[in-house]
């Protein structure tokens, strides 16, 4: 997944200014629009972050981020508190619990619903309440195709029993 660490990467790993440079001519100014996780202020509204705006000097700032990805997961990663990441680390536990069910429950009647549920993670997108919705949308597929998945192998399991 993109966290602050890999997104300052791609700011400033020098493929974003040579976008720019190939797309604008002349005297411009570069305006970042962002909203930091550790201080934006949210819509009182909608509860969506509040983008603000930074000079050029936010690409230095971004380049220390980027080298600071050696902390990501250790007690010193800035980000690793917030309610995101920890969202996120318990996204990937319940994708390895997932993925064991579906292996226990496996077999060439169900093994397109079992790659459906196995690729669903593919779906989860954005950032802060996009991803929180995003998450909420493949959970309920999720719940679905597990409900599937658990009467086909229950019938399958029984048939075997029966066939015995």
């Amino acid at each position: 997944y993109k966290d602050e660490y890999e997104v300052a990467r791609l700011f400033t790993n020098g493929d974003f200014l040579k976008k720019v440079e190939a797309t604008f001519e002349g005297d411009y100014t570069l305006k970042l629009h962002l909203a930091p996780p550790l201080w934006s202020k949210r819509n009182p509204s909608t509860g969506e972050p509040l983008k603000q705006e930074y000079g050029p000097w936010m690409l230095k700032a971004m380049g220390l981020l980027a080298q600071l990805k050696f902390l990501r997961g250790t007690a010193f990663d800035l980000f690793g508190r917030t309610e995101e990441r920890r969202l996120e680390r318990q996204l990937s536990k319940d994708y390895e619990a997932l993925l064991t069910e579906i292996l226990h429950r496996l077999s060439s009647g169900n093994h397109a619903t079992a790659v459906e549920l196995a690729s669903l993670p593919a779906h989860i997108r954005g950032y802060d309440l996009v991803k929180q919705r995003s998450v909420e949308e493949v959970k309920a597929k999720q719940q679905q195709l597990l409900q599937k998945l658990r009467a086909g192998t229950t019938q399958s399991q029984t048939s075997e029993a029966v066939e015995a």
